[in-house]
């Protein structure tokens, strides 16, 4: 399916390469805002329950990882719509 979406697009390269670019852009404006959210919410929690801070701290980072491998994610496949002809 990835190679008959990439085949169209192919037909429309400066489309293409302006749709990835706003992809890209749009993935790490989202990946910034959900990444402070976790951490915005994770130093409250720390605030009202000083005793769970490594837990909060903990489940926080793996959070943030996930958070950080969709963006990844999607900064690729963007790049794959221009590069790959």
């Amino acid at each position: 399916m990835l190679s008959t979406i990439l085949n169209e697009v192919m037909s429309l390269q400066p489309i293409a390469a302006l749709g990835a670019a706003i992809g890209a852009s749009l993935t790490a404006i989202g990946a910034g805002l959900g990444i402070g959210k976790i951490g915005s919410s994770a130093m409250e929690a720390i605030a009202r329950q000083p005793e769970a801070a490594g837990d909060i701290r903990s489940n926080m980072i793996v959070i943030a990882a996930l958070i950080e491998g969709v963006a990844l994610f999607a900064v690729i496949v963007s790049a794959l719509a221009i590069f790959i002809k």
